[in-house]
């Protein structure tokens, strides 16, 4: 019997680990593979307090190192349900099952992929999914953003910082972000439009993005254009299928919490982009995973 059993051992997951171990309780991370999560696919990170820049998996060596000597167990296995047994919880993975008084959900969240030719191969080379991130290192370029709701356009006029120019494709006429982020990226010289238009196909050297090819949605007609990246913003899945029949999620499958990351059920807990919030980076799921490891142990001190 574990005090508290984290799923997912990202930043938000690694940091409750260590408040929840710093407080003396039994705790373990429960990952599908190795710890770091979706920081293991950042070649560099500038935005993280302390460091001017880090690699993600040096990162993620760093905040799982001091989680060995305080006793954290590193557990493996794909969850497939969750069983709420009232004083505990049950979680049943593919080979085992585990008991844990309370649980902390930090599954994070995967990128809506276009699925198109080239995407996977340049991934990291020229395919990004996150203008902040890696934004910095397209200065100069041409740049396509892909989708036409907030994220996309909000990222597209961070990206003018950096680059000679953005260039956003929507399979529709006009943009469904709102109407204040509409008006500030049509006012911004650096930006330009693909109307009724979807992305075919990524082209690429041997190393890098070179050009896009476009598929227009009313007419068929194919174009190509040459593009030094592409930010793809088409939304995030959230990984939450094994909790979806405790009745947790919105109807995107995104986690409710309240501000302690308590669940609508005693003893669960959902930290990091998993949860149902507006801001998904590093920094906000560190933050998560502190105050979700505190609240474990005032949860099994309570009870």
């Amino acid at each position: 019997m574990y005090d508290t059993i984290i799923i997912g051992a990202g930043p938000a997951g690694m940091t409750a680990a260590l408040y929840a171990a710093r407080s003396n309780l039994k705790v373990a991370l429960l990952e599908r593979g190795i710890y770091g999560g979706q920081m293991n696919n950042t070649a560099e990170i500038e935005n993280y307090p302390g460091y001017a820049h880090i690699s993600g998996p040096e990162l993620a060596e760093k905040m799982f190192e001091p989680l060995e000597n305080l006793g954290v167990e590193h557990l493996f296995g794909q969850v497939e349900k969750i069983e709420d047994q009232g004083e505990y919880k049950r979680i049943i993975t593919e080979d085992e099952v585990f008991e844990t008084k309370t649980v902390i959900l930090a599954s994070g969240a995967n990128h809506r992929h276009l699925g198109v030719p080239g995407e996977e191969e340049y991934n990291s080379r020229g395919v990004s999914y996150c203008a902040v991130c890696d934004g910095a290192f397209f200065r100069d370029e041409d740049l396509l953003v892909v989708g036409g709701g907030d994220s996309a356009v909000e990222e597209a006029i961070f990206l003018t910082r950096f680059a000679k120019s953005v260039t956003i494709v929507h399979r529709r006429d006009q943009l469904r972000a709102q109407k204040l982020l509409q008006e500030r990226a049509f006012a911004n010289e650096k930006i330009s439009f693909i109307w009724d238009s979807v992305v075919k196909e990524i082209k690429g050297d041997d190393r890098k993005v070179t050009s896009v090819v476009f598929e227009n949605v009313k007419t068929g007609q194919s174009s190509e254009a040459d593009f030094g990246g592409v930010f793809v913003y088409v939304g995030l899945d959230p990984v939450s299928d094994f909790v979806k029949d405790l009745g947790i999620c919105d109807e995107a499958g995104w986690i409710v919490t309240d501000q302690h990351m308590k669940t609508a059920i005693d003893g669960i807990y959902a930290i990091g982009d998993v949860r149902q919030k507006d801001l998904r980076q590093i920094t906000t799921a560190v933050g998560d995973g502190a105050v979700a490891g505190q609240e474990v142990y005032k949860y099994i001190t309570e009870h």
